[in-house]
């Protein structure tokens, strides 16, 4: 399925941290780039961040939102700022990777 299909399939309310999600359980912290972050720190924050997600039971819904409303900030779904820019920037081919980790 084409990423736009895909898209157009994401929640458009406001995502807020759900019960069953795991990063409730994380300081805010954890999930976004404080200012003036190290470059070695932010990448440990980031693994760290990524760690949480990977076991999460809402970390599609959560990567799906954070694609379609394009979050600027932070780990969200188990990708972090700049994986989600570049999958905006890459060729959207069918061989070019699934985002959504499903």
């Amino acid at each position: 399925m084409p990423a736009e299909s895909r898209l157009s399939q994401a929640p458009e309310r406001p995502w807020h941290r759900k019960p069953e999600g795991a990063c409730r359980a994380t300081e805010c912290t954890a999930l976004f780039r404080p200012s003036r972050e190290p470059g070695a720190a932010a990448k440990e924050r980031v693994e760290a961040a990524k760690a949480v997600c990977a076991g999460c039971r809402v970390r599609v819904e959560c990567r799906r939102h954070a694609l379609a409303a394009r979050e600027p900030h932070g780990v969200w779904g188990g990708l972090a700022e700049e994986e989600r820019r570049a999958l905006f920037t890459t060729d959207p081919s069918p061989h070019a990777g699934d985002p959504w980790g499903a």
